[in-house]
């Protein structure tokens, strides 16, 4: 009896004996696919910082995929990559419920900065390009197009992404600070 209550709280609904399935709180689905996005993203850049070509020239632009500079491939390729498994963590660690106190506070604030910087850099250079200003220098037809269509959107679905993750995971700590003992992880 105790092993269905466990897992009707753990799944939030009914258990496996009686009824509805799984669902899964707004701050884990949410963390998941923040997760997911971050991971997706790291493969890409590791793709990229292994030797892989595709899609690199209209996300970096012409000169820096063939030249492949030291400093790109460890800052921009692996250094990136890297950045997107931490952020992968913290989306992970957002889908938790009951940790309390500055711990928590420190992970939704880290949240909501994934969530600025990756918004500001989609719809920032979103922006840029419509207005056809370059503040770097020549940008072709072909790596405009790409970032008008593939790269910004997906900035901004993985700033979108960690946003509701980290607002949920917010939320779900105010609902419950009054409530039950708290699960120190």
């Amino acid at each position: 009896m105790r092993e269905r209550r466990h897992h009707r709280e753990q799944f939030g609904g009914q258990s496996q004996y009686g009824g509805r399935g799984l669902r899964f709180s707004g701050s884990r689905c949410h963390g998941y696919l923040a997760a997911g996005w971050a991971v997706i993203f790291a493969a890409l850049h590791f793709f990229w910082a292994l030797g892989g070509e595709v899609g690199l020239d209209v996300s970096s632009g012409e000169r820096l995929a063939s030249e492949r500079p030291a400093w790109f491939v460890a800052g921009g390729l692996w250094g990136v990559g890297l950045l997107c498994l931490i952020g992968s963590a913290i989306a992970l660690g957002l889908r938790r419920r009951g940790v309390r106190g500055p711990r928590w506070r420190l992970l939704q604030l880290l949240g909501f900065a994934i969530c600025a910087l990756l918004l500001v850099r989609g719809v920032l250079v979103e922006v840029l390009l419509l207005a056809g200003v370059s503040a770097v220098g020549e940008v072709s037809a072909a790596q405009k197009f790409w970032t008008l269509t593939v790269w910004n959107p997906w900035f901004i679905l993985g700033g979108v992404l960690f946003g509701m993750t980290a607002r949920s995971f917010g939320k779900g700590m105010a609902d419950r600070s009054g409530s039950g003992p708290a699960v120190r992880h």
